[in-house]
């Protein structure tokens, strides 16, 4: 397969993989930050920290990030890594 082919299909499923839930987190993080949102453990019942929320945040962002690296990197133009010839430039004091 060509390496194009080869970083878009990358790219897409990170998108699915990471990116959606990511997506996800980042807004039940926001919404349990600000203070909404209860949860139900055995008999008790509570409040989501705020903390919690920020830190759900803070990876729901993290993911969201992964899919933009992964196109970034498998998706560029990389260079030949030729040499770019030009004027040669005379260094005072270099006599070698």
């Amino acid at each position: 397969m060509d390496k194009k082919t080869v970083g878009m299909i990358a790219t897409v499923a990170t998108v699915f993989l990471c990116g959606c839930p990511g997506l996800f987190l980042c807004v039940f993080g926001a919404i349990s930050a600000a203070g909404g949102g209860t949860f139900d453990l055995g008999t008790n019942t509570s409040e989501i920290p705020p903390g919690a929320g920020i830190a759900l945040l803070c990876v729901g962002l993290i993911f969201v990030v992964i899919p933009v690296a992964v196109g970034f990197f498998t998706l560029r133009k990389k260079s030949d890594g030729a040499i770019i010839e030009g004027a040669a430039i005379d260094i005072p004091g270099d006599d070698l």
